[in-house]
C-alpha cells in the first residue's frame, strides 16, 4: 500500500520532471503552470499545492539542474596529479554539460533572469563553491586564506563568464574547448 507520503512525493516529482522538460525546451516564459500540470498528468491545482509559484517551481528546477552537473563532476576521478589540468578538465566539463539545450535554457538563459543574479549565484555557490575552494587549495597551497577566497571569485566569475559565451556561440563545444585550454594558460600562470 502507497502511503499519503509517497504519494506526495511522486507528485511532486511528477511536476518537477514535466516542468524540467518543458522549461528546458520551451523556456521559462513560453510554459504555463496549465502545460506543465499537462505534462506531470495531474491537475492544476495540485501544481499550487506543492509550489506556491511558476517561479518556485523553476527554482526548484534549476537547483535540480545545477546538483545533477555537481554530481558529474565529483565523479570524475582526476586523469592528472596537476591541480592545474585538474582545475581545466573539470571547467571544460562544466561547459560542455551546461551548453546542453536545456541545461543552457534554464541555467544560462532563464536563470538569472527569473531568479535575479543575486539568488542564482547562490545557488551557483552552493554546488560549486565547495569545489572551487578544493581546486583553489590544491593550485596554491601556500597562499594566504584570504587571497584564496579572491581568486575563487575570479576563477568562478571566469568560468560562468566562459558558460555564457559557450551558450551563445555558433559552435558550442568548439568553443568550449578552446576556451578551456586558454583557462589552463591561465591556471599555470596563478600557480
Amino acid at each position: 500500500m502507497v502511503s499519503q507520503a509517497e504519494r506526495r512525493e511522486a507528485t511532486i516529482g511528477a511536476i518537477s520532471a514535466a516542468a524540467r522538460k518543458l522549461f528546458g525546451v520551451n523556456g521559462f516564459e513560453a510554459t504555463s503552470i496549465d502545460d506543465i500540470a499537462a505534462k506531470a498528468g495531474v491537475a492544476k491545482g495540485a501544481v499550487y499545492h506543492h509550489f506556491a509559484s511558476k517561479e518556485a517551481l523553476f527554482e526548484r528546477v534549476l537547483e535540480e539542474v545545477q546538483r545533477e552537473l555537481a554530481a558529474r563532476q565529483m565523479a570524475v576521478p582526476p586523469r592528472s596529479r596537476d591541480p592545474a589540468d585538474r582545475i581545466a578538465a573539470g571547467a571544460l566539463r562544466y561547459l560542455l554539460a551546461a551548453c546542453e539545450p536545456a541545461a543552457k535554457q534554464i541555467l544560462l538563459i532563464d536563470g538569472p533572469a527569473m531568479l535575479g543574479w543575486a539568488k542564482w549565484r547562490e545557488i551557483d555557490m552552493r554546488y560549486f563553491g565547495a569545489m572551487a575552494k578544493a581546486a583553489i587549495d590544491g593550485l596554491l597551497p601556500d597562499a594566504p586564506g584570504h587571497r584564496k577566497e579572491a581568486i575563487q571569485h575570479l576563477l568562478l566569475g571566469a568560468i560562468m563568464e566562459a558558460a555564457l559565451v559557450c551558450a551563445t556561440a555558433a559552435d558550442p563545444k568548439k568553443t568550449a574547448h578552446e576556451l578551456a585550454t586558454e583557462f589552463r594558460k591561465l591556471l599555470r600562470g596563478l600557480a
